[in-house]
């Protein structure tokens, strides 16, 4: 901000102070602490007909509404305004004998400016030019707002609108959403479908009997995903902490003591870097259920996914940037060697470290000699494949070095029952048969501790609770993640991470 705007906002706070300070000496309390507010803009948009003043209507239902004050045109005794609450704008009309002298001349005229929240009472009716307006009997001053709201202002020049002084700048929405939300109300529609869309979610697993649980976010040992932790520590314990970087293994222990369905709305962690697509907090679903597989958990999650498109859009296709991405039953299904040969040419099926390393290197895929096979196969997808996949995709049958807790193909050596989908060049997905063999689960995890051990520090820890809830009997389970935020992107239409995050995480000011 430059020095002569930033001189500016400091005037207009100053003469709202000011103003502040006259209201309370008048005797005006400018923070009451309650008003009763019995109609939204759209309920009375909605209900207009029979809350219409007419010649036959000439004694309609009293609305009582409160938002901010966005517009004002002031004609000596009256004036009109719009009025925006939490679902839209209305258009008020207020004047000097209906609400009173003093209320009209010396509080609202003089004290109210754009952005400071009202509370109207009265009647409704059309003006001459038919727009739905509420005439004012009463007006009270709710809150006085001590900062300008930056409003947009449109003109036209040489026969083309044109707008100026728009809350535009993605940084600074992002720091500071509360006034994005205010003067930008489409964004509001952007994070209301994003609930509804989890709701749907919910549902849609709750109605099938499965329960919704909630486990640890701080844990002694993390686990589940191959990521890096956030550490904290316990003073009475003495003893360091983990942000959860998922919630799979608690979820499984309750498979292990008898529940036959759980999932998880859960926010996780992890401290690595940042992106449109990554967030260091960022929420994800998981689901477990027992006696099921990744082949039916591929059917569960097409029915869900096409059933949220629906909830939300009104049929099974989304559109994302230039792409129409149908989410129709069924998804294409592909295993991951056939799609790396595919988009590659290359056919990577039984190769060792050594080989793939030179694949990896034909292919200008950058990897380092700290990483194994797994990691390996891992960025040649992400860097050849994932891209490429708009539509929904079902990538199958991964490399058991990339997948430590999924059970091994029942008919293909050296691979896991595991699942990702890919939508829009990005994973939403992830699945597999779980492994509830704990001797074989032991033995990866140790695979994994050595891994680690050689400088990988993504890879998981050994966690001795784990093993000893396996060896109690897991039943034959299927586990599911699914990333929301990654989703709501795709479900409405948003190209980063962040326009889907209320508060996402910036570098300091």
């Amino acid at each position: 901000m430059s020095q002569e705007a930033e001189k500016s906002l400091s005037e207009q706070q100053a003469l709202r102070l000011e103003k502040l300070n006259e209201l309370r000496a008048m005797g005006v309390n400018p923070y009451p602490h309650v008003y009763d507010v019995t109609h939204t803009s759209n309920k009375i948009k909605e209900a207009s007909e029979s809350l219409l003043k007419t010649e036959d209507n000439d004694n309609p239902e009293r609305v009582s509404i409160a938002g901010r004050v966005m517009t004002r045109r002031i004609m000596g005794k009256a004036a009109f305004f719009n009025l925006q609450d939490s679902e839209g704008t209305i258009q008020v009309y207020i004047r000097r004998d209906d609400v009173g002298v003093d209320e009209y001349n010396t509080v609202f005229k003089k004290m109210v400016d754009i952005g400071d929240i009202v509370g109207i009472k009265g009647f409704l009716f059309r003006t001459r030019t038919g727009e739905l307006t509420v005439h004012a009997e009463s007006f009270e001053l709710l809150t006085k707002v001590l900062r300008p709201i930056p409003i947009a202002k449109e003109v036209e020049e040489d026969g083309v609108k044109k707008v100026y002084d728009a809350f535009a700048d993605k940084e600074l929405r992002y720091r500071q959403r509360y006034v994005d939300l205010i003067v930008n109300p489409h964004v509001r529609d952007v994070f209301k479908m994003r609930s509804k869309m989890v709701q749907t979610m919910r549902s849609f697993m709750t109605d099938r009997g499965y329960l919704e649980v909630e486990t640890p976010i701080l844990q002694p040992i993390y686990g589940g995903a191959s990521a890096r932790p956030f550490v904290t520590h316990h003073n009475t314990l003495d003893m360091d902490l983990y942000l959860r970087v998922a919630n799979e293994l608690y979820l499984k222990r309750l498979i292990v003591g008898g529940f036959d369905g759980v999932f998880e709305f859960a926010k996780d962690f992890r401290n690595e870097g940042m992106s449109r697509f990554h967030n260091p907090e960022f929420t994800q679903v998981e689901l477990y259920v027992a006696y099921k597989d990744y082949n039916w958990m591929m059917d569960f999650v097409e029915a869900m996914l096409e059933e949220v498109a629906l909830k939300l859009h009104g049929k099974d296709s989304v559109t994302v940037g230039g792409n129409e991405i149908s989410f129709k039953r069924p998804f294409r299904r592909l295993p991951m060697f056939d799609a790396i040969k595919e988009f590659t040419g290359k056919d990577i099926s039984g190769m060792g470290e050594d080989e793939l390393k030179a694949v990896a290197r034909e292919l200008n895929v950058h990897i380092d000699d700290t990483i194994g096979a797994g990691k390996i196969i891992d960025e040649i997808f992400g860097e050849h494949v994932e891209p490429k996949l708009i539509q929904p995709t079902f990538i199958t049958d991964y490399p058991i070095e990339m997948s430590p807790l999924a059970k091994k193909h029942r008919s293909k050596d050296g691979l896991v029952e595991r699942f990702e989908l890919i939508c829009n060049g990005k994973e939403i997905c992830n699945a597999f048969t779980e492994l509830n063999d704990p001797v074989d689960q032991r033995e990866r995890l140790e695979d994994q501790a050595r891994l680690r051990a050689d400088g990988d520090d993504e890879a998981m820890t050994v966690d001795e609770d784990f093993l000893r809830a396996l060896e109690y009997g897991m039943p034959p389970t299927v586990g599911l993640g699914i990333g929301i935020d990654r989703l709501a992107m795709i479900m409405t239409n948003q190209d980063s991470i962040r326009d889907v995050l209320f508060f996402p995480h910036m570098r300091p000011e």
